[in-house]
């Protein structure tokens, strides 16, 4: 007899018993009547049938979590309030955004008026606002910087550079400017210097767009003169500037808001994404890597009437479905990254973007999308309650003031839409 056999033949015995044994255990009739009929195994489901059986019960819509969102609102008003800065001496009036781009080893102060201007929207927006004294004159100090601002020669919109940030400074302080006064909130002793620089940041927006492109972009191989390709990152927010100023009474150029809307819409894609810079047909790109500038540019485009709702929810939803590139790219040293190209400074800033987007949905579907883009701005929110998509700590401010914008999104006004109608500015105080 072959030796395997041998060797195996006690094994398969055992293993002969064991199943033997196992198979009286469960047919044995003592087993079977402890098995009570809530035991027994269902009926095997037909082929024909998808449905569940039995079908599982519906929960509930979870709900946002109105506590946090207020808790959080309160204690960012608090940071916001303790990161404000002072320089050389001065008193605290700033909140310096800061990025890897320096002007003699120093932030820029188009970074620093426009840092300042995204925090004075966020503390105006929050509950409480003119019964909060250590908030406004906080506020106010912070408007006599960037009213202070305007004499800088580096925020002088007659310049002539390949890379420069004094955009931002014109277009967020503008924003801050218009929403306090929309607020009726400014100082008497401000209200001159408020409606010179309001005005003044207009001129400067409207001397500085590109030529026969439209739009704005902050990089600009061709100088300030010479055509260069528009960025819908910096060409979105500063057009819904422009379309508040109008809607507050003062005077906007038609034509520079014409080329930008033209040059917005020549960006988007066959398949929606939004190139980094310049015409769709020359620089393709994948929706994971646009999803900020898409959400900025439907919402901006859908102000004017350029835009639709089936646009604006699928920059929405493609949002929501590649938010873990952005996540990637959150607090991480770099700028444009691969795969995507991705910056860390496009965080935040499409949460933003991405709030403005549900409030012009359908009132049936804005709840769980706010509920959505809250979870998400809880995944990243710091343990002092903060949130940052920088590597720098003083970005803090930044990224706290958005994300509270964000979640204050559906109490807040939707931004001014544009109607294209002639008007008169009106006529600074003397």
């Amino acid at each position: 007899m072959n030796p395997c056999v041998l060797l195996f033949r006690p094994f398969v015995r055992t293993l002969l018993a064991a199943s033997v044994g196992l198979y009286a255990c469960i047919t044995s009739p003592a087993v079977a009547q402890q098995e009570g009929p809530t035991s027994r195994r269902p009926s095997p489901r037909t082929t024909t049938d998808p449905r569940p059986n039995p079908p599982p019960p519906v929960p509930p819509l979870p709900k946002i979590d109105a506590e946090r969102v207020t808790t959080s609102i309160t204690k960012g008003v608090d940071l916001l309030l303790s990161m404000q800065e002072a320089r050389a001496g001065g008193e605290k009036a700033e909140w310096p955004y800061e990025g890897v781009y320096r002007v003699g080893g120093n932030i820029p102060i188009g970074y620093r008026v426009g840092g300042t201007g995204i925090t004075i929207l966020a503390l105006l927006q929050a509950p409480g606002y003119k019964d909060h004294a250590p908030r406004q004159e906080a506020v106010n100090r912070s408007v006599r910087f960037i009213i202070d601002s305007t004499s800088d020669e580096l925020m002088n919109p007659d310049y002539d550079s390949t890379y420069d940030t004094r955009g931002w400074g014109y277009t967020y302080g503008l924003l801050a400017l218009l929403k306090l006064k929309a607020l009726d909130a400014v100082d008497a002793e401000l209200a001159a210097g408020v409606e010179r620089t309001i005005l003044w940041c207009i001129d400067s927006i409207q001397q500085t767009d590109i030529p026969k492109v439209g739009g704005w972009n902050y990089a600009r191989s061709g100088g300030k003169t010479g055509v260069s390709p528009m960025s819908p990152f910096m060409t979105g927010p500063t057009l819904q500037a422009l379309f508040q100023a109008r809607s507050q009474g003062y005077k906007v150029d038609d034509a520079v808001v014409d080329r930008a809307v033209a040059a917005l819409i020549r960006a988007r894609t066959p398949t929606g994404s939004y190139t980094y810079a310049g015409d769709a047909k020359e620089n393709p790109e994948p929706i994971a890597g646009a999803v900020g500038r898409m959400l900025v540019s439907e919402v901006t485009l859908k102000l004017c009437g350029k835009s639709d709702l089936v646009h604006l929810r699928a920059a929405l939803d493609a949002f929501f479905v590649h938010w873990e590139w952005l996540d990637r790219r959150r607090a991480q040293n770099g700028t444009h990254i691969p795969p995507y190209s991705i910056a860390p400074y496009y965080f935040y800033y499409a949460h933003y973007y991405a709030a403005q987007a549900i409030e012009h949905l359908p009132r049936k579907d804005q709840e769980e999308y706010r509920r959505r883009l809250s979870e998400l701005l809880w995944k990243n929110q710091l343990e002092d309650g903060s949130w940052n998509d920088r590597v720098f700590p003083r970005s803090r401010n930044y990224g706290t003031a958005m994300s509270m914008m964000a979640l204050m999104m559906h109490e807040t006004p939707k931004p001014a839409e544009w109607k294209a109608v002639a008007m008169d500015a009106p006529k600074p105080p003397r």
